[in-house]
């Protein structure tokens, strides 16, 4: 989507194409550039959801631009369909609104950027300041480095812990 957090995707990105065998893709509703929120950087989305249906891992990032989102009724059904199937369901900052808004955060301790945080309660979700958190197949990330922390963190759950700090 067009004003995401170049951050929240590429940090964890940086970790998570080191695993082994790891097939990354960046996906939107429409492949293209996306623009980040600073406006100075794109980011390719190489295929729609539509071509990626059930993904191991799932991550949200967050931006401004992500609230038009919450409303979509393709990319919430496509999250709802896709959380069924994964490994791991995933968001930094506010992408965990979007999680909500799919209904994903239901019953779940989550965190979102510190601003957002209280919001979660509106989707069911326990709030939580720590940097991530794991609940289940749901890992949230509160901010930009902390998407990093949770990428090394699903690295050793993957790889094994030496991996995860060989990739740190």
């Amino acid at each position: 989507f067009d004003k995401l957090t170049a951050l929240d995707a590429v940090g964890p990105y940086e970790v998570l194409s080191r695993l082994p065998n790891a097939e990354l893709s960046f996906v939107a509703k429409e492949p293209g550039p996306k623009r980040t929120d600073t406006g100075a950087l794109s980011l390719i989305a190489d295929r729609a959801i539509s071509d990626l249906p059930d993904p191991d891992m799932v991550l949200v990032p967050g931006g401004e631009g992500n609230r038009p989102l919450m409303k979509d009724p393709e990319v919430i059904d496509w999250l709802r369909v896709a959380h069924e199937t994964t490994t791991w369901t995933t968001s930094v900052c506010t992408g965990a609104l979007v999680l909500g808004a799919a209904g994903i955060l239901e019953g779940k301790r989550a965190t979102t950027h510190w601003v957002y945080r209280e919001k979660l309660r509106e989707f069911g979700a326990e709030p939580t300041n720590a940097r991530f958190v794991e609940d289940g197949k749901v890992v949230t990330a509160a901010g930009v480095s902390a998407g990093i922390d949770m990428a090394l963190h699903l690295a050793a759950r993957d790889a094994g812990e030496d991996f995860a700090k060989g990739v740190q």
